[in-house]
């Protein structure tokens, strides 16, 4: 059991018995299937915990150099890499670096084909199955005017002069979920059959990437529909199917633990279909903008411990961040009883796109990074002060 009350905030507090839990899972589905998993770094790149996610997973997926160095470092196994356009100066050190290297366009894979087979890379090329259920356009990759994959049609233009241009392409890649259930997979995959068969089942292609989005960790999540669909791509195929999700290695095993700084005497009132309820506003030592900026991306509102949904309990309080930005704002929660500067409130799920993402807009401090296991406790893993601020600007 973590005691909160020793946490000096702000902080983000891991949990390994919940990580681990996550990875039995995620094991289970190799086992059961033969694929391979690899974590999605943009996602989670706590490598302090990389010794125990590597004992379960197969490795790391990068999306830049320094996320493939970060995996081939601190977890030394299988090094996987994607970008929607590499750069000259950086490609000779990552094909050194990656196992799979997966390319957006075939302009990108002839531009530096030879660097990565010379060292031994197995090349993929991102698709573009044209279809996604993901309701949020700024994490749809199959928007209109996406710049992610290749499409059907701009593919077989391509290949119009020269087909054996694919001879030394090995594997195909989509990435096109978020957050969703296998359900979402199996619509998925038969729109990139429909598209893409005839070069699934080219006898060079020897792996298919899943890519991300897929919240195998859930509680709700059918992980027989997801056997389901990795066992019909490899027996089909006769390929070897990847799935590199991120938020489902860390998914509800992370705390950020914030600290009252102040409750405004102030109050007002906000309408609803129910007729409304009456806020206060408190100020946290944690930010949106700066600690969790998926509140204000996605949008969302993370639960807090021990809260109800707005005038459900009776203090409902409206949570602001301690920058100079109006719209860093939390959210609405409500409690039994009445805040008072000092108290401590943990935000949970807080492990995957939170860390990964945070800033120090307005100088503010970054949160210290926390463990809990139950040999060692609740220890700090990393602290951050002043000069972590100063040295990011010049």
């Amino acid at each position: 059991m973590i005691d909160y009350s020793r946490v000096k905030t702000p902080a983000y507090v891991v949990d390994e018995n919940l990580l681990i839990r996550n990875l039995e899972i995620l094991k289970s589905v190799m086992d059961r299937t033969s694929c391979k998993i690899v974590l999605a770094q943009k996602g989670f790149s706590m490598f302090s915990l990389y010794p125990l996610i590597g004992k379960y997973l197969c490795g790391t997926t990068a999306s830049s150099l320094y996320e493939a160095k970060l995996g081939k470092e601190e977890m030394g196994k299988e090094t996987h890499i994607f970008s929607p356009a590499y750069k000259e100066k950086e490609f000779d050190e990552i094909a050194i670096l990656c196992d799979h290297i997966v390319f957006n366009s075939i302009e990108q894979f002839m531009k530096y084909r030879n660097i990565a087979l010379q060292a031994n890379c197995s090349c993929g090329l991102r698709i573009n199955p044209q279809y996604a259920e993901v309701p949020n356009e700024i994490y749809n990759p199959c928007c209109v005017g996406s710049r992610l994959g290749i499409t059907v049609d701009v593919l077989e233009e391509e290949l119009k002069c020269d087909f054996s241009i694919l001879d030394n392409i090995e594997g195909l890649h989509f990435h096109v979920m978020c957050e969703q259930n296998s359900d979402t997979l199996e619509r998925v995959l038969k729109h990139v059959e429909e598209k893409f068969a005839k070069y699934l089942a080219l006898p060079q292609i020897k792996w298919v990437n899943f890519g991300g989005g897929h919240h195998i960790t859930r509680q709700d999540y059918d992980i027989e529909l997801l056997i389901k669909c990795i066992n019909y791509i490899q027996k089909k195929y006769y390929v070897q199917v990847y799935l590199e999700p991120g938020e489902a290695v860390a998914l509800n095993t992370g705390f950020l633990v914030a600290t009252v700084l102040s409750v405004q005497k102030e109050k007002f009132t906000v309408h609803n279909e129910n007729g409304g309820y009456e806020v206060t506003s408190a100020i946290l030592d944690t930010s949106a903008a700066c600690h969790m900026p998926d509140v204000l991306e996605m949008p969302y509102r993370p639960i807090i411990i021990n809260s109800e949904m707005p005038g459900v309990l009776a203090y409902t309080y409206r949570f602001g961040g301690n920058t100079c930005l109006a719209g860093d704002i939390i959210g609405d929660y409500s409690f039994h009883h009445q805040l008072k500067a000092g108290e401590k409130l943990v935000f949970t799920d807080m492990a995957h796109y939170s860390m990964v993402k945070n800033n120090t807009f307005n100088g503010i401090g970054l949160p210290s990074i926390m463990i809990y296991n139950d040999k060692d406790g609740l220890y700090t893993v990393k602290e951050f002060g002043y000069q972590d601020f100063k040295e990011r600007l010049s």
